[in-house]
């Protein structure tokens, strides 16, 4: 994974918070825009939606907004679908949090005895932290009011004295980046068909974020943050830092810094002006791991090579050099026109200016046209020449870019 930067601080003063009829959601970090994401509610149906003409400010304190498509649990609750929040069910441990895997009534949500019902994914935030709090706001007031067959499925959530969780849907196949990058018997590699079903279904994911009335900048597109469903169906994980897009005609968004090297767009760690844009590089950097199976930043390849997007962008336009970096788990899995579309779309997402990348929307259609194409390659006589196979990877999983060490399967990594 590639390494965190940027931090902040706000003042949301949790304790003045109950743990009534309101819900929130993963930190927005911006310099100018502080908690809550401008949320409005009909008065009419009681149902969210987002707001065009809500002000920032309406939430700039920390305010927990109500969302009555969530469920209110209480800490009792959630000692019981995890056992007392028992070892053997962590999935995940990061810095601002543990994920355990629970079980809950597949109709009600309420908690049920282990190993019955449905089970479910739940963080327990460090209430410590004013980071955790951030976090577990942010996802209620993003995840908590949209809905999307590619972003994770957030159930509920306990604001109970200082606990602070959230109960999301249970991804069972983990995160791309377990798929990708880690080494183990136990997991088969990726073929062709799935790393473009995945790629499909995470910029579906992204295209609505960015379609919205409202625009959402996801602001941490990465492999830890795709988590995969049974099916390998892809979802958006973890909003901790999105954040709503510009308005009244700006084209970006000034905040400070906060993301992941090696995945974060070049204006933005330059200048701290987001753009919707930026988003797209990070998709585009995500496709790159996809076609060579290599890690946006890895500092045990050798010099000149730890940045992936600034070692391989440069070959991607060279049809000759395309199959040597292709990942040779793939061999034989696609064809080369399907192989330099992919690359060609891959280079635009890459565009240093924001301007000349392509929409998601865009992005989407470009991958539909590759998923119809069904002719493959002829493998190669040898494999040795493959990039993945010279520049292997290590086998230890790299530490999440806000603390997190991904374990596995569970909705939303630990952080």
């Amino acid at each position: 994974m590639g390494n965190c930067f940027g931090s902040e601080n706000l003042d949301p003063n949790p304790s003045n918070k109950s743990n009534s009829s309101t819900r929130p959601s993963t930190p927005d970090t911006s310099k100018n825009y502080s908690g809550g994401v401008g949320f409005s509610t009909s008065s009419s149906t009681g149902r969210s939606r987002f707001s065009a003409a809500a002000s920032e400010d309406s939430c700039s304190n920390g305010e927990i907004l109500p969302t009555p498509n969530l469920k209110t649990y209480s800490f009792s609750d959630l000692k019981a679908a995890t056992r007392n929040f028992k070892s053997d069910t962590v999935l995940g441990v990061g810095g601002f949090g543990t994920v355990f895997k629970g079980w809950v009534d597949e109709k009600t949500l309420t908690p049920t005895k282990v190993g019955t019902g449905m089970v479910v994914a739940i963080k327990k935030l460090n209430s410590e932290s004013m980071q955790g709090f951030e976090e577990w706001q942010a996802e209620v007031n993003f995840l908590g009011r949209l809905s999307h067959p590619n972003l994770v499925k957030l159930l509920g959530y306990c604001l109970e004295d200082k606990e602070l969780l959230l109960v999301y849907e249970f991804m069972p196949k983990g995160s791309l980046e377990n798929h990708l990058f880690r080494r183990s018997t136990a997991i088969e590699p990726l073929s062709w068909e799935l790393r473009l079903k995945i790629a499909i279904g995470a910029a579906r994911g992204l295209a609505f974020l960015h379609s919205s009335e409202k625009q959402i900048i996801y602001r941490d597109f990465k492999a830890s943050n795709i988590l995969l469903d049974g099916s390998y169906h892809a979802k958006l994980s973890d909003f901790g830092l999105a954040k709503v897009g510009p308005s009244a005609g700006n084209s970006h968004v000034t905040t400070r810094i906060m993301g992941t090297y090696g995945y974060a767009a070049p204006e933005y760690i330059a200048t701290g002006h987001l753009y919707v844009k930026s988003d797209v590089y990070g998709f585009g950097v995500v496709l790159l791991e996809l076609l060579t199976g290599l890690r946006a930043l890895d500092t045990k390849r050798p010099g000149g090579q730890h940045n992936l997007v600034d070692w391989m962008k440069p070959m991607l336009s060279n049809k000759r050099k395309l199959k040597s970096l292709m990942d040779a788990r793939m061999e034989g899995q696609y064809s080369s026109k399907a192989a330099i579309l992919t690359a060609q779309l891959t280079i635009k997402c890459l565009e240093g200016e924001p301007k000349k990348r392509p929409s998601m929307k865009e992005v989407v259609e470009v991958l539909e046209q590759v998923e119809l194409i069904k002719e493959k390659s002829k493998p190669s006589k040898s494999k040795s020449e493959s990039s993945s196979h010279r520049y292997k990877q290590s086998p230890r999983s790299y530490p999440s870019p806000r603390g997190a060490s991904n374990h596995g399967s569970g909705a939303g990594s630990g952080r």
